[in-house]
């Protein structure tokens, strides 16, 4: 990753405004009925949407992908499962380590809230001119390679 002492000014209010506009995105895309009906805290959605995404998934897995700390992660799952929206089971091989899945219940929880992210998506996408729309659907192979190069980076 190149450093931002490095970068020309343009490069770094550029990086500096996708930080904000991510930021903000994020923040508004985050609360959803569904997740807000159900008692969950941001933390919570977030890894109950990545189990939905990767599961079965081992909690070390998780914990990485998220960036959370094991004590954090440990009560996490420990609510999600008494809320009945996933199950954790020991590794039969490793018995250290232990995998989590969604339920039935998590996933459904989990798809209403992706629903209502999308429809609050498409409801702005509405609002653009035809003009911003396009240029927002050309700018996502770019911002899909950007994801990518973040995750990477992260490792």
């Amino acid at each position: 990753m190149t450093p931002i002492a490095t970068q020309s000014q343009p490069e770094v209010e550029t990086a500096q405004r996708l930080r904000m506009v991510f930021g903000k995105l994020s923040r508004l895309l985050r609360p959803t009925e569904a997740g807000s009906a159900a008692g969950l805290t941001p933390t919570r959605v977030s890894v109950l949407l990545n189990v939905v995404r990767n599961g079965p998934v081992r909690l070390a897995e998780v914990a990485a992908d998220e960036g959370l700390n094991p004590t954090l992660l440990s009560r996490t799952i420990a609510n999600l499962a008494a809320d009945g929206l996933i199950e954790r089971s020991s590794d039969e091989l490793d018995r250290r380590s232990a995998w989590v899945d969604a339920t039935p219940a998590g996933r459904a929880l989990a798809e209403q809230m992706r629903r209502q992210r999308t429809e609050a998506v498409e409801a702005a996408l509405g609002g653009l001119g035809a003009a911003e729309r396009r240029l927002v659907e050309q700018a996502l192979p770019a911002l899909e390679a950007l994801a990518e190069r973040l995750k990477d980076g992260r490792r």
